[in-house]
């Protein structure tokens, strides 16, 4: 994956900000540095022959994230950076990327950040509608809970009637697809540099976000605005077969909530994105609800539970267009951490079904394990996108180090 080409000046101003830093420090206000580095190894086991020519069933892989945060002016003023290399035997998901890079001072009632950042949004377990700062790292998970680091300005202001975020975006990530090897991919490798842009200032566009968030008792909520080029590309097939894909530049308005009522999660996010190319509606509406150290164990079963509506029907992206999601989070709250996450979602209109399962624990105080599981049954042939995964039914196992 190509770096942005924005962060050569992103190092160049955190460079210059540290020797500042170290250079401006009184003697009783020490820097803090702490670093971090997980080393994980990954293997993917897709059962099924592939659907397309060239594409594998097995899948090795090593990955390296680092992190590191530097604080001084007594944890009023940090950078912080975090890192990620894969390697692996599908070439498109052999990828690097700054996931983090950022400078952020605080004081007062308000915050100032600058570089790459992560920014989450949302309140949903099945679908995030409303998260629309970063780009998706489409090569490195199915449920797109992954992301590519977002070069941004963004300015927090603390108030008595809530948050607001207020965020300039001087440059757009692109979306990358598996490669010929890879699974979870169209019948055709899209080449993320054939992808175009509505706007003749292509990924240099600004975008600019802005979002309310406060809290009512048990009420949390937030209200969200952006504008510029989209996260995700609009597809089209030509009468060859060929795809053709480009970045709408959008509005999208967004509102999530969530209201907590003794053992209940209540949670709801809703969308609505217009361009000039397609308008639509979406939502997800659901709850959450936890039985608590059951058996005097400290055992907590949670039960989810969640309905997901798009106006695109079939074009969806996301393939969630008119399906429940139902699922169950389970803690046993050890000493190893041990969680298990089971879900499925259906379809409404058709037979289509995908069933997953997650679960992690700790080895030790530096180890982890993690095993994910996504079943495909029975997709329907009237499905865009799930059409294609529909013999992609995959076990994954990773280990991790911690340093």
């Amino acid at each position: 994956m190509k770096i942005l080409k924005s962060s050569y000046h992103i190092f160049i101003f955190l460079f210059l900000l540290t020797q500042f830093s170290s250079y401006a420090q009184e003697e009783n206000n020490a820097l803090v540095h702490e670093f971090e580095l997980e080393l994980e190894a990954e293997y993917r086991y897709f059962p099924n022959q592939g659907a397309f020519e060239g594409q594998k069933d097995h899948f090795p892989s090593i990955a390296i994230q680092p992190e590191y945060s530097l604080q001084w002016n007594n944890g009023y003023e940090s950078i912080n950076a975090t890192g990620f290399f894969r390697l692996d035997q599908d070439d498109n998901r052999t990828h690097w990327d700054i996931r983090e890079l950022y400078y952020q001072k605080a004081k007062n009632n308000w915050e100032l950040s600058i570089g790459l950042k992560k920014i989450f949004w949302g309140v949903t377990e099945s679908n995030h509608l409303v998260d629309i700062i970063n780009q998706t790292d489409a090569v490195e998970s199915f449920d797109g809970e992954d992301k590519l680091g977002q070069p941004m300005i963004q300015y927090t202001l603390s108030t008595n009637y809530g948050n607001f975020d207020i965020f300039y975006l001087p440059y757009h990530r692109k979306r990358v697809f598996p490669g010929e090897k890879g699974r979870l991919r169209f019948p055709l490798v899209i080449d993320e540099d054939a992808i175009n842009y509505e706007s003749s200032a292509k990924e240099w566009r600004q975008d600019f976000a802005i979002r309310w968030s406060h809290f009512f008792g048990a009420f949390d909520i937030g209200l969200s605005h952006f504008y510029g080029n989209g996260r995700e590309p609009l597809f089209a097939f030509d009468t060859s077969g060929n795809i053709n894909a480009f970045y709408p530049v959008i509005n999208q308005t967004g509102l999530d909530l969530q209201v907590t009522h003794n053992a209940f999660l209540w949670k709801f996010e809703s969308i609505y994105r217009s361009s000039e190319a397609q308008d639509f509606f979406a939502l997800v509406a659901g709850l959450e609800y936890t039985f608590s150290n059951i058996n005097g164990n400290g055992l907590d079963i949670g039960v989810l539970g969640e309905y997901l509506y798009d106006d695109r029907d079939e074009l969806a992206l996301n393939a969630l267009q008119n399906d429940i999601f139902f699922g169950s989070r389970i803690a046993l709250n050890d000493t190893q951490d041990t969680s298990i996450l089971i879900g499925g979602i259906a379809d409404l209109e058709s037979s289509s079904k995908i069933f997953s399962i997650e679960g992690s624990r700790r080895l030790g105080n530096s180890w982890k394990v993690e095993l994910e599981g996504r079943f495909f049954s029975n997709i329907d042939n009237s499905e865009f996108i799930l059409s294609n995964f529909r013999e992609d039914t995959f076990l994954r196992l990773s280990i991790s180090k911690f340093f």
